[in-house]
């Protein structure tokens, strides 16, 4: 078996006797909680690309998750949109861009439902989320959207911009062209603005005007989603997202998507590795560059990986290659788990699995796209490399 035939064998193993997937532990088996939106969403995703390569049983469990997320639990048939979980009724960017992607995945690979999935997740994304004056996405509304959040977040955004990618890969046409601007006016304000502007160290939290908020969660520097400081996992996400963007752009994309990709990555590679003398990538820095959360991140090893790939396959330069390869080592040495078939989501920096931030290995998504996206055309969306 293949790394990827051992990831998808667990990652099957989080499908839900309803429908739907549920969150994995530590031992691969569903944990007893309550089944949540950006876990559904992105399983459906994993499959979805499974089903593209033709492994057996992928599609009907990527129908799984269409269904879930069309008619399940998760689903506000009252209000619209998707609940963040069965038990958080809260509307969130986050949640939403998933449901986008996981129905821009599911069209891609002609799954049933994923269509209509993907037309009902755009209509809510662009009513309720995309601000078009801004060109970005706010951020989190009430169960019954009656009051939006003062909050603006740049992960959701990054997000977004991975939805709308996809999206755009699946409908094609002038739904394509005018999703694919969307997304180049979010990367040009958040890598080509905030981030250049400071010298690659990417600003995360926001005010509604969108001024940034550098203290922002100082008191709970190990959020998972909403961590103080620079995520550096989430540079490696905004490189390669340039890149893919340049690609889908074709000759009319700006020159800076690759500038700014290299840079980013380079600050992030730079700053990130080692920075407090231990192998790896520590979760967050503060603004001097030191580690502020010292654990390492299964997503954030992933990310590095695939956007050096990426990287070496857009510029040719083995160097990149070099990195993703040596980078890769690293994690199935230490990040791997021969009981799961998938890596441990979260180590101390000496490599003791550790659950500071995250508990179990709740989903597949960043290990499968990394795995998926070596040695494969640089597209639009990972969907649209595996057409």
């Amino acid at each position: 078996m293949t790394d990827l035939d051992r990831l998808l064998a667990f990652a099957a193993r989080s499908a839900l006797p309803g429908g739907g997937f549920g969150y994995l532990g530590a031992d691969g088996q569903v944990l007893p909680r309550p089944q949540e939106t950006w876990i559904v969403a992105r399983m459906t995703h994993v499959f979805g690309l499974a089903h593209l390569l033709g492994r057996p049983g992928a599609e009907a469990l990527a129908a799984s998750g269409v269904a879930a997320l069309r008619g399940g639990p998760l689903h506000d048939a009252e209000h619209g949109g998707w609940r963040a979980a069965e038990d958080d009724g809260t509307k969130s960017a986050y949640v939403h861009a998933f449901a986008v992607l996981a129905g821009a995945t599911a069209t891609t690979a002609g799954i049933a439902g994923g269509r209509a999935l993907l037309d009902e997740a755009l209509e809510v994304w662009d009513r309720r989320f995309w601000d078009d004056a801004e060109g970005l996405a706010a951020e989190e509304w009430t169960p019954d959207w009656s009051r939006l959040s003062d909050y603006r977040g740049a992960n959701a955004n990054m997000h977004g911009v991975e939805a709308t990618l996809a999206a755009a890969d699946a409908l094609g046409g002038d739904d394509a062209v005018r999703l694919r601007r969307r997304a180049l006016r979010s990367v040009e304000r958040v890598v080509h603005g905030w981030a250049r502007e400071r010298d690659w160290r990417l600003p995360e939290h926001f005010t509604a005007g969108w001024e940034p908020l550098p203290e922002h969660n100082r008191d709970r520097p190990a959020d998972p989603f909403r961590p103080y400081g620079v995520t550096v996992g989430h540079q490696f996400e905004w490189a390669r997202l340039a890149l893919h963007l340049r690609a889908a752009l074709g000759e009319g994309a700006p020159p800076w998507l690759l500038d700014d990709a290299v840079a980013l990555f380079g600050a992030a590679a730079g700053r990130g590795w080692a920075a407090d003398g231990a192998p790896g990538f520590p979760y967050t820095l503060g603004w001097d560059d030191r580690p502020v959360v010292p654990a390492r991140m299964h997503w954030v090893l992933c990310e590095a990986v695939a956007a050096a790939g990426v990287l070496g396959a857009v510029t040719g330069e083995e160097s990149f290659g070099d990195l993703a390869r040596t980078w890769r080592a690293h994690g199935e040495e230490r990040f791997a788990d021969p009981a799961t078939g998938s890596w441990h989501h979260e180590l101390t920096p000496s490599g003791e699995v550790a659950s500071g931030t995250w508990a179990g290995q709740p989903d597949a998504y960043h290990l499968a796209q990394m795995l998926l996206l070596d040695g494969r055309p640089v597209r639009g969306s990972v969907a649209a490399a595996l057409r």
